[in-house]
């Protein structure tokens, strides 16, 4: 594998896997534009060699070619940051893709049609009928395998080298994402500027750990995040549970959480993390005191108590005061830091003070000398909500693909750029 710094892109094109999966508004307006800034200093890097890039990415969930979910959508403000008129193909394997990116001259790019228009880029049959057998089930994913390897290899002649610059989809298997890779040599496909970054962020939290190690595990339920707490165990000083996954475990320790968020069929399984954390010497910290409402709403009467004795009506939004202190001062304490999951239901202005307070600590214990990894949709909402983006060490653009690294899944679309398994 091949460092991006170190490849000379003059002549050559590119076959770049961003991630453009940008969220539009009614009117197709760009409501948040982080995934693409992401993606510029690779893309500029090209362009700034005499390379030209044929830009690649999903956007939605299509289940199919449809206006909603076209690109064309965000070619401008793509233009407009790139510094470059990008060109624009309508179908990422037709005629006229190919086409254009035979014609493209150094220093232009092209940005290809929703790949994900196409089954064969996520690999699953699409359209089979609601009562279908396993036999007809089993010849359609065959048929699309087998058509995904056309695919693939369509996309892979436009270039003569390929750069994956999109981690937010790692973890998936995808004929953009991993089995592109197969058709360039080791030294003609490589990690974008992007990826690079997030393969380190996730090394240093995972393999070069300076102690004492947190993490801080929020989230609605244990179910989502059982694999995670499981991996953190073998390798955290400290694990704080925050989030919904608070009133679970305070059930399973006998405490009244009154109608609060709860998976009743995981108590027996919280108590066997417990134990495990205990059996480890992990310090696995838990809420004491709650933040509590009387409907699930911003201008619901609210109040604290214990954590484990919320009345029959209320339910808890967000920790208390003195959680807060308890979880700010195992913090601050500690020399790396993985924040994933907000404390309570930071969308609501009243219940923000929890995961405001833990964004605080983690800025402090950063200025301190940690390295801190914030990372999944929420956390990083909440940074962002906080003004706190710039202040921690490192911010992860992908939610799924973090929380599979932090599993210790192998994620495809890095064992393939480094020629590995998946």
């Amino acid at each position: 594998m091949v460092s991006i710094d170190n490849f000379n892109f003059a002549g050559k094109k590119a076959f770049v896997r961003v991630d453009f999966n940008v969220p539009l508004d009614e009117n197709f307006n760009i409501t948040d534009d982080t995934r693409i800034r992401a993606a510029l200093p690779t893309l500029k890097k090209i362009l700034a060699d005499g390379g030209s890039p044929i830009i690649g990415s999903h956007l939605g969930r299509p289940k199919g070619a449809t206006d909603k979910f076209s690109l064309k959508h965000i070619l401008g403000h793509v233009s407009e940051l790139l510094g470059v008129d990008v060109q624009f193909a309508n179908d990422c394997i037709g005629e006229e893709a190919a086409v254009k990116a035979a014609a493209l001259r150094p220093g232009e790019a092209l940005l290809l049609e929703n790949l994900r228009f196409y089954a064969e880029e996520e690999g699953k049959a699409r359209g089979l009928a609601e009562d279908a057998t396993d036999e007809e089930k089993k010849a359609a994913k065959k048929a699309v395998k087998e058509s995904q390897k056309t695919f693939t290899k369509t996309l892979a002649s436009y270039a003569d080298c390929y750069v994956n610059d999109a981690f937010g989809t790692a973890h998936r298997a995808h004929a953009s994402t991993a089995l592109i890779a197969d058709y360039f040599d080791t030294d003609h496909k490589m990690f974008g500027y992007l990826m690079e970054k997030e393969v380190k962020a996730v090394e240093k939290v995972m393999k070069d750990i300076t102690r004492p190690f947190t993490a801080i595990m929020g989230g609605s339920k244990v179910s989502s995040k059982i694999e995670i707490i499981e991996n953190l165990l073998d390798k955290v000083d400290n694990l704080i549970i925050a989030g919904g996954m608070t009133y679970t475990f305070t059930k399973a320790r006998g405490g009244k959480i009154g109608k609060s968020l709860v998976e009743d069929d995981k108590l027996d399984l919280a108590l066997e993390l417990i134990q495990k954390a205990k059996d480890k010497g992990v310090n696995l910290v838990l809420a004491v005191d709650a933040k509590i409402a009387d409907d699930f709403s911003n201008d619901a009467n609210t109040r604290f108590c214990a954590v484990n004795e919320i009345p029959d009506a209320w339910e808890g939004l967000d920790i208390g005061p003195e959680t807060e202190k308890i979880f700010a001062g195992v913090i601050e304490q500690s020399k790396t830091i993985l924040w994933n999951g907000p404390t309570g239901v930071f969308e609501f202005d009243n219940f923000t003070s929890g995961s405001r307070s833990v964004g605080e600590a983690i800025v402090k214990a950063t200025a301190n000398g940690a390295f801190s990894l914030v990372g999944g949709g929420d956390s990083v909402a909440c940074v962002n909500k906080f003004g706190m983006a710039d202040k921690v060490s490192y911010v992860s653009t992908g939610g799924g693909a973090l929380l599979e690294a932090i599993e210790g899944k192998t994620l495809p679309g890095i064992a393939a750029i480094e020629g590995l398994p998946y």
